[in-house]
């Protein structure tokens, strides 16, 4: 599977058979809502820029589980250097946005979960 585009995410949630109810009134349109719409641009921005040369590098890694690249927000971090490279990420997006990107909560929850489930297993052996 090839680096999905901004584009291509917002094509998919169009695609998604989601009820979104604000305000207590019913959204038909959500995708391009005014309101909403703003957020799926941020999330769209990180997306897109793993497409950019200029910041390839810093939005792509190749994934330890499958040695493809992958967008930097799907990685479980290996080093240092990619906890580097992710406060570098999250710098450069917000420069791009000046807003909140959306995907940095489920990243550091996907993360802590790996971290502590690789832990529990070494201590219990399984």
């Amino acid at each position: 599977m090839t680096l999905m585009t901004g584009e291509q995410y917002i094509e998919s949630l169009r695609k998604l058979n989601t009820r979104v109810y604000m305000f207590g009134e019913k959204v038909d349109d959500w995708v391009d809502h005014p309101m909403i719409r703003p957020s799926i641009n941020c999330i769209a921005m990180t997306y897109e820029l793993a497409h950019d040369p200029r910041y390839e590098d810093l939005m792509t890694v190749t994934s330890n589980l499958t040695g493809k690249k992958i967008n930097r927000f799907g990685h479980l971090h290996q080093s240092t250097e990619d906890l580097k490279n992710k406060v570098k990420m999250q710098r450069l997006l917000g420069q791009k946005t000046a807003s909140c990107f959306q995907r940095c909560v489920g990243m550091d929850a996907f993360n802590a979960v790996f971290s502590t489930t690789f832990e529990t297993d070494e201590k219990c052996g399984t």
